[in-house]
């Protein structure tokens, strides 16, 4: 990109010297005096008028008068009465600047809060004609590695960046060696480079901006960045139904009360570095968000794709690049620094720093100390910012949203973070008090309450801080982290207190649900931290690497890679974020190497859970709405064991390798481990779960008008019987020896879910909803509904079962199952039982010819 940038330079120069003379032959010409009329046989023609001269640039002091209030920096910025100019100095253009616009303050019942992200572009100034200058929003796709290739005139011209604005040159520089423009309407307006993008607008429900209501409130200018701050005000028609749509719109309130919708906002405007940081090219099997542009070259045999870990930019101070080599300790040249947004209760500060400090371990095994770290803002430094991109924030919402994010804003010709904003909504204990609660109250007797002591909450919210920290050094969630602890290492005290129950804090692996009250496992034992994983992936990302070029690095990293975790597959990546949810090691929410076992030890303690649940959740003057809350939590929780469990069937293994390693990159399922997953659901949730129906518990918050359970079981018997998931046990079946197919997966659903019928037992009413609900699932296999018909396309979710062998087998097995109905109902006694099995028969009979 910076080729492009000097060819575009010579360009412009070469342009601008034909505009400069053109100007200078105007000037040195005397305009004529207006000829006398003349008579034609047409008419009377009037005198011919000279076309009225171009003002063009002024005397810089008729522009930048002395009344001029001037803040230096990247751009500067001179306000004049109730105007604001930029002076751009000759170096500033073609050079990357990035501008990242935030909302300050944010109307009520939006969605979204104050110090949020609303836009970032890449930018860049450069002179145009007729004394212009132009605003273009520089686009990364397609890039040319060398300028004097005959290719690089091709990538140019099909990668043309937008013009973006155009302003003109009120006068030359106060030294002439840049210019001037007025950028006042541009700010005033709604200009979406230093906007809010569509899909914030919509989110916002704003329309046309009102010019009267909106304005600039500042500008001030620093040595690599301009910060403008506007005020903007826009329609809106919340709350009612949208042009052409029925459908109402999101109701907010300063909308329903006005008309209007008035945001604060701030564009940061910073100078990205002339020379790109060194990419360090991105390897699948190391989580890290990437970015990638493609490459031409004249002498590729193919188009290239350049992808690389979005990371920052961490060189040691001057002097200590040696040792750095070396691999010994040294200090950065500039540290990673987070501030505590000051709207931010007090009380959690510390917890927050904490959680970002943690880290420091990690960067050390980078070779870099005191690399990262967190301090409070100071709130009497009135040259800071909380929107200044310069600065990295953990910004407080006040939100009733139980959740956290961590973002981060970076050049895309490199992957360098420039910086981050860390979204903490202030609901988000909650979550981490249900969480806790319900995983770990049957074990640890801190949990057993509805509001924890400060310390305890502060733990929580430090664990929280340090996984969206992670986020924003570039590391993706590594869901398949869990996976490679053993189940009955997360009851051995010794082993989870040392080492913790997860690898990894990028995982979602919340707390250790595993343990047993007779393990007497501790509060470090339950809790997840920065692990051997991590550790490992700040090592990757951060370190130096001896290599002369990209390719040598990558082809470094995967070495060490292949011997790291040779020695410590702990450091395994793995993420169903990548597209593959079939993998039952990479799953959310879920401990161990088995799914079984760790669902087995989760729904011992929910048991233990639900016959104290009165008692932990009570509460002076509560009308049960605890009880209500965590009972739900209860529900969830186990609903989450059956999911991790459901996974293994028609589940396959994907574990990406380079060719230097042994073994298969694709693997299904061991046959046994899907064999142990049906018999798992068969027990915990197809044999009734009764301790479900603790009526102490469901008569104080539940009226008897639904049944939960059976809409469960109906949900995990659409998950299980879903044609994606019976499409891929035919598939392994094809591919592989000895694999689960679809047949034994029916025999064992048969014998489980069907026991009653040979054995001419009476059915209960949640074995008759469940029963319906599989022959139901079974129905639609073989009489699917119709593809969805939009315009020329056809839209189909799943497999065309109709064209496999799905459908084949199951109208077989539904042909066995009727018979055995007919067969068995004039044996059972229970009448209701009786009436069940004929109706069902009747159904499949149907089902099977529904033209008679």
């Amino acid at each position: 990109m910076r080729l492009a940038s000097t060819a575009k330079n010579a360009l412009l120069f070469g342009a601008c010297l034909v505009i400069g003379a053109s100007s200078v032959m105007a000037q040195n010409r005397r305009p004529s005096a207006p000829t006398t009329p003349t008579t034609t046989p047409s008419g009377t023609v009037p005198p011919m008028v000279p076309p009225a001269r171009s003002t063009g640039p002024k005397p810089y002091k008729e522009v930048i008068t002395s009344k001029a209030v001037t803040s230096k920096g990247l751009f500067t910025v001179h306000k004049v009465e109730d105007k604001y100019y930029f002076e751009l100095p000759d170096s500033i253009f073609n050079r990357k600047i990035m501008a990242v616009s935030r909302l300050s303050k944010v109307a009520g019942g939006t969605g979204m809060y104050g110090g949020e992200l609303a836009n970032q572009q890449v930018i860049r100034f450069e002179k145009g004609p007729d004394n212009k200058i132009f605003m273009r929003v520089v686009i990364v796709i397609n890039v040319a590695g060398d300028s004097s290739q005959p290719i690089y005139k091709a990538v140019s011209n099909s990668n043309l960046d937008p013009i973006a604005a155009a302003f003109d040159i009120k006068s030359l520089g106060k030294d002439s060696s840049g210019v001037v423009i007025d950028v006042t309407d541009y700010f005033k307006g709604d200009n979406q480079v230093v906007s809010m993008t569509p899909g914030v607008k919509r989110r916002l429900t704003l329309s046309g901006l009102q010019p009267d209501k909106s304005y600039i409130e500042s500008i001030r200018s620093y040595p690599i960045n301009t910060e403008v701050k506007t005020v903007k005000t826009f329609s809106s028609t919340s709350g009612g139904p949208s042009l052409g749509s029925p459908v109402p719109t999101p109701s907010v309130p300063a909308a329903s009360a006005s008309g209007s919708i008035t945001v604060e906002m701030n564009t940061s405007f910073i100078i990205l570095p002339a020379t790109p940081m060194r990419k360090r090219p991105a390897d699948i099997r190391v989580g890290y968000f990437t970015d990638d542009f493609t490459v031409y070259d004249d002498n590729q045999q193919k188009v290239e794709q350049s992808e690389f870990a979005v990371r920052w930019r961490l060189e040691p101070k001057d002097g200590e690049w040696d040792k750095w080599k070396n691999g010994e300790l040294v200090e950065p040249k500039k540290p990673i620094v987070y501030y505590i947004d000051p709207a931010t209760p007090k009380k959690w500060r510390p917890y927050l720093i904490q959680g970002v400090n943690d880290w420091q371990a990690a960067f050390e095994k980078a070779g870099f100390k005191n690399a990262i770290m967190a301090k409070e803002w100071p709130e009497n430094d009135t040259t800071m910012s909380l929107e200044d991109a310069r600065y990295s924030v953990i910004r407080y919402f006040a939100s009733d949203i139980e959740n956290a994010y961590g973002p981060n804003i970076h050049d895309p010709r490199s992957g360098e973070i420039i910086e981050s904003h860390i979204g903490w909504y202030h609901n988000v204990m909650k979550l981490l008090h249900d969480w806790f609660f319900v995983q770990t109250a049957a074990v640890y007797p801190d949990a057993r309450k509805m509001k924890y002591d400060d310390d305890l909450m502060g733990m929580l919210i430090r664990f929280v801080s340090s996984h969206e920290v992670g986020h924003t050094l570039g590391l993706r969630h590594n869901m398949g982290s869990s996976s490679k602890t053993p189940v009955e290492k997360l009851r051995d005290k010794a082993f989870v207190e040392a080492n913790g129950h997860t690898a990894s804090i990028m995982d979602y692996a919340r707390f250790n649900y595993v343990a047993q009250p007779e393990d007497n496992i501790g509060r470090m034992g339950l809790f997840p931290r920065i692990g051997e994983y991590d550790h490992w992936a700040v090592e990757w990302g951060y370190k130096y690497v001896n290599a002369k070029d990209e390719e040598e690095e990558k082809k470094e990293l995967s070495k060490l890679y292949n011997e790291r975790l040779a020695k410590n597959p702990r450091i395994w990546f793995g993420t169903y974020e990548y597209g593959n949810f079939a993998d039952p090691r990479t799953q959310s929410e879920d401990l161990g190497d088995n799914a079984m076992k760790a669902s087995d030890y989760g729904i011992r303690n929910l048991k233990r859970i639900i016959a104290n649940l009165p008692e932990w959740t009570k509460e002076e003057a509560d009308q049960y709405k605890n009880l209500s809350e965590m009972y739900s939590q209860v529900l969830i929780q186990f609903q989450r064991y059956l999911g991790h469990v459901v996974r293994n069937v028609g589940g396959y293994y994907e574990t990406q390798k380079s060719v230097e390693q042994n073994g298969l990159v694709y693997e299904v399922t061991p046959k046994a481990t899907q064999k142990e997953a049906v018999s798992f659901l068969q027990k915990q949730l197809f044999e009734t779960p009764s301790w479900l129906y603790d009526k102490n518990v469901l008569n104080r918050i539940s009226s008897p008008v639904s049944d939960q359970l059976s809409m469960l079981q109906d949900n995990m018997m659409g998950s299980l019987l879903n044609p994606s998931r019976l499409e891929r046990l035919l598939t392994g079946a094809n591919r592989f020896d000895n694999t689960y197919t679809i047949e034994e997966f029916y025999s064992d659903l048969k014998k489980g879910i069907w026991s009653e019928v040979p054995a001419r037992r009476k059915i209960d009413v949640y074995r008759r909803n469940l029963q319906k609900s599989y022959v139901e699932r079974m129905i639609t296999l073989i009489n699917p509904p119709p593809p969805i018909q939009s315009g020329a396309f056809t839209i189909r979710f799943g497999p065309d079962v109709l064209k496999t062998d799905i459908s084949s087998l199951t109208r077989a097995h539904l042909s066995t199952l009727r018979s055995e109905f007919l067969a068995a109902a004039p044996a059972m006694t229970d009448p209701m039982t009786r009436y069940h099995l004929q109706d069902l028969a009747e159904r499949i009979k149907r089902a099977l010819n529904p033209g008679n």
